[in-house]
């Protein structure tokens, strides 16, 4: 199949359109970086944040930290009640690009994303072109994730999108291998320049 043939365009949120990293938040409540990336790598991992993205609640996934590290209560505690401010926007050129594929007309619009039911809905409140999408599918909600087929699965039958007609856009080395697995077209992200010449190849011209 000729790669000009795409007909739906699936993105990813974090770091693709908006901004989300720990270090935002946790530079207000550490001294410096090392200490950030040691309490990320051994206390609020991204391995337990994903059980957040599949379903979990914040206050089980805070329990059993605070059970774990109690030392670490203030820290733990702080994922969870000012979550908001790992958020730091929107990315403006990547924004961009989806306005332009939205204007044209030619592309069905959808997102995928791996985020908890619990604080999706702040985004949607915050991100005027959230609403910009079809439809966007939420780990949260459905209770699996990216990189599982299962996930992508959801996509396909309740929009009936076809994978080999749909270019996939997403940050994360593991959810692109993923998505290829089950037959969708990918772009790893690294930048909105970057993205805008991919997409040229997939013949989406923004």
């Amino acid at each position: 199949m000729s790669k000009n043939n795409i007909e739906t365009i699936v993105f990813d949120l974090g770091n693709v359109l908006i901004e989300w990293d720990p270090r935002h938040l946790y530079r207000k409540i550490f001294k410096d970086e090392d200490q950030i990336t040691w309490f990320l790598e051994n206390i609020c991992t991204s391995e337990w944040n994903d059980q957040q993205d599949a379903g979990r609640t914040f206050e089980e996934g805070v329990r059993e930290l605070v059970q774990k590290h109690p030392e670490w209560e203030e820290a733990i505690t702080a994922w969870g009640t000012r979550w908001q401010e790992t958020i730091n926007g929107s990315i403006p050129g990547t924004v961009e690009i989806l306005r332009t594929i939205r204007d044209s007309k030619k592309y069905r619009l959808y997102a995928l994303t791996n985020w908890s039911a619990e604080t999706f809905p702040w985004a949607l409140d915050n991100f005027e072109f959230l609403h910009w999408f079809e439809g966007i599918v939420v780990s949260g909600l459905e209770r699996t994730r990216k990189p599982f087929p299962d996930f992508f699965n959801i996509l396909f039958t309740r929009y009936n999108v076809d994978p080999s007609k749909a270019l996939f856009i997403d940050d994360n080395v593991k959810n692109i291998k993923g998505a290829g697995d089950v037959g969708l077209n990918t772009i790893l992200f690294k930048n909105p320049d970057q993205l805008k010449q991919q997409l040229t190849q997939f013949g989406v011209h923004v």
